[in-house]
């Protein structure tokens, strides 16, 4: 913090000097005028931090300052000095936004402690002033200053002090679960239960009994009562990802649920009551979802309270950057390896790729260097992004065989589709019937195939 100002304005020459002495212990500059005028002139030049200012001036009223402060709206902290007989002229002054008044003569040692005190709540507006300006980089496992997420930030610290429904939308790997997250520790139930679901990767059949459980006997192999997603939440918040993914009957059960916050596990004769904090999330659009007939509208609007579109990576500017070198620096401390950086080249690529993959593409790509590369500067030939997901560079040598037997056979050109398929049976029959495993090797989430497979009739 600079040297702040102290402008007293006293007509007494004498009491001025005396002020000025035993104020330098303040460490102010302490700069003296003795008329109204002068002090007006003082503020338009500049205005200092604080302003000593005796009511009694001999051409204008002290008010009269005070009140050319408050017209420009400056933010200088005023005290007033006054005589026994302007008493009513200084509490007029402090309904003006004068911060204090003395009576002369003054009482030193206070007026001592009304500017020191001045002077930390001066520095702690300076300190508050400059972090609101100053780009958040870093924020509950957000990485990036870009304005989008600075936007994203802001509404997570309003909403988190709030019981409200949060509705999430946004591309797969923008990072939905972290903002659910984010939001669930940042509010008043931090210390409690944050329950994730992913309606999209529990089969149908079983969703229900995931989120409200189940008791003994309530289905072959039910040996044991379970207790769901909304029991284990209870106090803190349940996050249901993926939320369109859920079928309509199901819906019809969660809506009475969010409305009560009562719901019966599957095979029990009796409700039980939880309070729990909703957030939910989808990587679709759910309004176009409600048209279609997929999701019911009156759980739409019960759920879409205060929504969250977190943007995707292409849309935030430089924060390809600052993620690319968190990364790095992450997976090098893991893997035990020092990486310097970014070349030139390497920047490049990065700043024009489109990354549909988002901050999870490229998260991948990252680890993927780290893993393969001993150390050093990360040049454009690590970054290997002829192809645009892990999962294209794995379908590439699939769609080339089959577009040059084709050529070579006169066979006509199979759809896209069919070969995407047909790999994606193949990496699940080879990954023994694991989804997850597969949707590892082909570095998508397991979600997506799962939507996939229950698009194809498939169940697993």
């Amino acid at each position: 913090m600079n040297k702040p100002a102290l402008l007293i304005v006293e007509d007494d020459e004498f009491l001025a000097r005396a002020y000025a002495e035993f104020l330098s212990c303040t460490g102010c500059h302490i700069e003296v005028v003795h008329t109204g005028q002068q002090a007006i002139s003082y503020l338009q030049m500049a205005p200092p931090a604080i302003l000593l200012l005796d009511l009694g001036l001999p051409d204008i009223h002290g008010l009269e300052v005070l009140e050319h402060i408050r017209r420009s709206d400056l933010k200088t902290k005023v005290i007033i000095v006054t005589s026994e007989n302007s008493a009513d002229s200084a509490m007029d002054a402090v309904r003006m936004g004068a911060y204090d008044y003395m009576l002369k003569p003054l009482d030193q040692p206070r007026l001592l402690v009304i500017i020191r005190k001045l002077l930390e709540q001066l520095l702690l507006e300076e300190k508050l002033s400059a972090i609101e300006k100053s780009p958040r980089n870093h924020y509950c496992g957000f990485v990036g200053s870009s304005a989008p997420m600075q936007v994203v930030y802001r509404i997570i610290d309003n909403v988190a002090t709030s019981n409200a429904t949060v509705f999430i939308t946004g591309e797969s790997g923008t990072g939905k679960e972290l903002c659910a997250e984010a939001i669930h520790r940042q509010s008043s139930r931090a210390q409690l239960p944050f329950v994730a679901l992913n309606c999209a990767a529990i089969p149908r059949d079983l969703l229900e009994s995931e989120i409200f459980g189940y008791v003994k006997g309530a289905f072959t192999g039910a040996l044991q009562p379970r207790k769901g997603a909304a029991a284990q939440a209870n106090g803190g918040t349940l996050f249901l990802d993926e939320i369109c993914e859920m079928d309509l009957e199901l819906q019809t059960k969660l809506l009475r649920f969010i409305q009560t916050r009562q719901y019966r596990p599957v095979g029990a004769t009796q409700e039980e009551c939880v309070d729990v904090r909703f957030v939910c999330a989808t990587n679709r659009d759910p309004w176009h979802e409600v048209r279609a007939g997929r999701f019911r509208e009156d759980l739409y609007y019960r759920l879409y309270v205060v929504p969250i579109d977190l943007p995707p990576l292409r849309n935030r500017d430089q924060d390809v950057l600052i993620l690319a070198h968190h990364f790095l620096r992450q997976y090098s401390l893991q893997e035990g390896k020092h990486f310097e950086g970014f070349s030139h080249d390497a920047v490049n690529i990065l700043l024009t790729q489109a990354f549909p993959g988002n901050v999870r593409e490229l998260q991948n790509i990252i680890r993927r260097i780290v893993v393969l590369h001993k150390g050093g500067l990360v040049t454009h030939s690590m970054l290997d992004l002829k192809s645009k997901s892990a999962y294209s560079d794995l379908c590439e040598p699939a769609k080339n065989k089959m577009v040059t037997e084709a050529e070579h056979s006169g066979a006509p050109i199979r759809r896209l589709a069919d070969v995407e398929r047909e790999y994606i049976e193949q990496a699940i029959s080879q990954c023994n019937g694991s989804v997850i495993e597969a949707a590892r090797h082909l570095g998508v989430s397991d979600s997506t195939l799962y939507r996939k497979l229950n698009r194809w009739g498939k169940s697993i």
